[in-house]
C-alpha cells in the first residue's frame, strides 16, 4: 500500500509507511508506542481490545483513500473529557513562523481574541490595541489568533495594525478545536490561575460592522473593564457552551484534510472534503465561510456566502452568542 499523510491534532503531518493499516507507525505519529500490552506513553498503557489505534485514543478519522491523506480530531466524548475548566495549552506561530504561546501570559488576566482574514473583524486589530493600551497597566494581556489556512492571508491586516500584543496564525485551527470556537470574532477570558472564566462569545473589537453584528463593542469592553478592575464577571460567563457532537468533531478532521489539499493546489479535492465538513457542521463558520476563502471563493459578497448568510440569519443566527 502507498504511504499516507496523517495530519495530527496539532496540524503536524506524518508519513505513515504502508497506510493506516500500519498501526505501529500510526501510534508513533500520534505520540504513542504500540506494545503487546497496548498503546503506551510514559507510564501509561491503554489496551487496544481489538480496536484500532485512533479508536483506542478516542479519535475520529477523515480519510481520502484516493489522495492518501488522513486527519484526526477528538471524538465528542474525548473532547468533553479534556474540558476541565483550565485553559488548554496553545503553542502557535506568528505570521513569520516565530513561536508564540498563549501560556507565556499565564499569571495575568488574559483574553483570547480570534479572527480571520475572511471576516470583517480583520479590520479590528487596532480596536483591540486601544483596549490593550488602556488596561495593560491594570494587568490585562491580549492574545490574538487568526484562523486562516495560510499565514499570508493574515499578513496584510497584521502589518497594517502593527499590534504590540501577540498575534498568532493558526492554520491547523487547534485554537478553535480546543476552545470550542465556531465563529469569529470570538473571545475567551482566562484568569490569573489559568481558569476559563468566560467561554467563547462573539465580541467585536469596534463598531465598524455593528449593522451586521448587531452587537455594540462597548458591551463587551465595559464588561471586560469591570472584570479587570473589580473582578466582576458578566452574565454570559455562566452560559454553558453547547456540547459538540461526533458529527461536528468529525467536520474538524474533514476541514484539516481540505486545508492540506488546498495548500497543495488540489482545490477540487478540498471542496469535496469541505462539503463533507459542511454537512456535518452546517453552522460552523470556520468551516463554512473559512472554506469559501480556502478554495478561492468570495467570503464577503460571493453567491455561496450570501446563500449561507441568508440561511443562517433566517435560522436565528445559531452559535452567535454575544457577551452580555
Amino acid at each position: 500500500m502507498p504511504d499516507v499523510i496523517l495530519i495530527d491534532l496539532d496540524g503536524r503531518e506524518h508519513s505513515i509507511d504502508g497506510g493506516l493499516t500500519n498501526q505501529a507507525a500510526l501510534a508513533e505519529a500520534l505520540g504513542w508506542t504500540l506494545k503487546p500490552e497496548g498503546l503506551c506513553r510514559d507510564e501509561t498503557c491503554v489496551p487496544l481490545r481489538g480496536r484500532s489505534v485512533p479508536e483506542t485514543l478516542g479519535l475520529l478519522v477523515a480519510y481520502d483513500e484516493e489522495r492518501d491523506v488522513a486527519a484526526v480530531a477528538p471524538s465528542a466524548e474525548t473532547h468533553r473529557a479534556s474540558t476541565t475548566g483550565t485553559a488548554p495549552r496553545l503553542d502557535l506561530q506568528d505570521v513569520d513562523g516565530n513561536p508564540v504561546s498563549f501560556d507565556d501570559l499565564s499569571g495575568h488576566k488574559r483574553v483570547l481574541v480570534t479572527w480571520a482574514s475572511w471576516c470583517g473583524c480583520r479590520h479590528e486589530l487596532a480596536g483591540w490595541q486601544r483596549l490593550q493600551d488602556e488596561l495593560a497597566d491594570e494587568g490585562l494581556r491580549l492574545f490574538s489568533v487568526a484562523l486562516d489556512h495560510d499565514p499570508e492571508q493574515s499578513r496584510r491586516w497584521i502589518e497594517a495594525a502593527a499590534p504590540t500584543y501577540p498575534v498568532a496564525v493558526d492554520t491547523a485551527h487547534v485554537t478553535a478545536e480546543r476552545y470550542g470556537i465556531a465563529n469569529v470574532p470570538s473571545v475567551v477570558w482566562v484568569d490569573e490561575h489559568d481558569r476559563i472564566v468566560k467561554p467563547p462569545t462573539i465580541a467585536p473589537g469596534d463598531d465598524q460592522f455593528v449593522e451586521f453584528t448587531r452587537i455594540e463593542s462597548e458591551r463587551h469592553h465595559d464588561a471586560l473593564r469591570r472584570w479587570v478592575r473589580e473582578g466582576v464577571l458578566p452574565a454570559s460567563a455562566d452560559v454553558e457552551t453547547p456540547e459538540r457532537s461526533d458529527a461536528e468533531q468529525r467536520a474538524l478532521a474533514e476541514r484539516r484534510v481540505a486545508a492540506h489539499l488546498a495548500r497543495r493546489g488540489d482545490i477540487d479535492g478540498a471542496k469535496q472534503h469541505l462539503a463533507a465538513a459542511q454537512e456535518l457542521a452546517p453552522w460552523d463558520w470556520t468551516v463554512r465561510r473559512g472554506g469559501i476563502a480556502m478554495t478561492g471563493g468570495d467570503p464577503f459578497l460571493g453567491e455561496e456566502f450570501l446563500s449561507f448568510w441568508e440561511e443562517w440569519d433566517g435560522s436565528g443566527r445559531p452559535g452567535y452568542t454575544p457577551t452580555a
